[in-house]
């Protein structure tokens, strides 16, 4: 929950709950992903979106996921709902408390969805039905898992929208969804993920399309849920100030594969892997010139259905050479810290200079 300080001159200051301010995440495994693909066959080829996923996550830790459309984000979380269309081809495991959801018959997945593994979709707009009331779309999430009647239901359901922080409640049950606001529809996109109190929450992009000050208070708003059901949370999103500012740890994924793991802070200010330290060289800081542009990565991800030999991230890395980068994909393995993973043929390199987001910069930058 938020938290109040007294400055000196007595008024009071909000001040929005911060990672640090969360519980830290239990020695208790939720879910074990691992060498999880996921192939979709199309008229032009096999689309591999998703090759060699292996990840895990502990009670109330958040894993932050970052990388360019297509990396395979998505499909994997969706892969973990056993919501991808039926044409596409999962293999790996997928462990929910040593359970294999992959192995699951479909009434028994479907009875973990929704419950014990809930979803924040990307646009509660079209999420959310708009011929139904907020209250009956919330009470069914709950009456679809447990034998209570409607009123206990939509009691539960006034008592989620207090809690996300919707003024109210009891009256904003009986509207519709085209009565909220943008912020007001992500929580309770929000209410009804942790309606059943799951183990799991996995939040694909949950503040697109949300101006700052509303983005600041939904992730405000997923920390405090996450302390009081005691849930993990995947978070998905291409933005890395919010993974900085919510994540305990962040999977970053190009073209499928993930390219690095790791401690926040640490892949953040060390970055192993040169697609990392490109996505961090492109952000605006604030020491630049006045005249100073931003710095993007030349170049465009490979497709995914002919994926070239060697490192994907080599016709776009200033680090790659032309033997073992074009000859052979690097595997993710240990580099300099506990717990970090980067697949590179020369994160070394980028351990030896002070700013790894040198190497993205122009000559003429460079030289400065």
């Amino acid at each position: 929950m938020s938290t109040n300080t007294e400055p000196a001159n007595g008024s009071r200051v909000h001040a929005g709950k911060t990672l640090a301010d969360s519980l830290p995440p239990s020695d208790e495994e939720i879910l074990r992903v691992e060498d999880l693909t996921v192939e979709f066959p199309t008229d032009d080829g096999i689309v591999h979106a998703v090759r060699g996923v292996d990840y895990s996550v502990r009670e109330r830790e958040v894993l932050g996921i970052v990388g360019e459309s297509g990396s395979g984000k998505s499909v994997s979380s969706m892969a973990i709902m056993g919501l991808l269309p039926g044409n596409a081809r999962v293999h790996g495991s997928i462990r929910y408390r040593g359970t294999d959801l992959l192995r699951m018959r479909e009434k028994e997945h479907r009875s973990l969805r929704g419950d014990k593994i809930a979803m924040i979709f990307q646009d509660p707009m079209t999420s959310l039905n708009p011929v139904q009331t907020i209250g009956d779309q919330l009470a069914e999430a709950v009456l679809s898992h447990h034998l209570v009647s409607r009123k206990q239901a939509l009691a539960r359901a006034k008592e989620m929208l207090d809690l996300v922080g919707i003024p109210r409640p009891e009256a904003r049950l009986k509207s519709y969804p085209h009565e909220f606001s943008g912020g007001m529809r992500q929580r309770v996109m929000i209410a009804m993920a942790i309606i059943n109190d799951p183990d799991l929450i996995i939040a694909d992009e949950p503040t697109t399309a949300l101006d700052v000050t509303v983005q600041a208070q939904i992730l405000e708003k997923l920390l405090e849920v996450k302390d009081e059901v005691n849930a993990a949370i995947l978070m998905i999103t291409h933005d890395l100030g919010v993974i900085a500012g919510m994540a305990h740890r962040v999977l970053v994924m190009y073209a499928g594969r993930p390219v690095e793991i790791g401690n926040v802070d640490v892949v953040f200010n060390q970055p192993r892997m040169p697609y990392m330290a490109g996505l961090l060289g492109s952000l605006p800081h604030l020491d630049a010139t006045e005249h100073e542009r931003l710095r993007p990565i030349v170049g465009t991800p490979p497709s995914l259905i002919n994926v070239p030999p060697g490192c994907p991230f080599s016709p776009r890395c200033p680090l790659a050479d032309d033997s073992a980068c074009v000859t052979t994909e690097p595997e993710l393995a240990p580099v300099d810290a506990d717990e970090h993973y980067a697949a590179c043929h020369h994160w070394s390199r980028l351990a030896q200079v002070d700013d790894p987001t040198a190497y993205f910069r122009a000559e003429s930058e460079r030289s400065r």
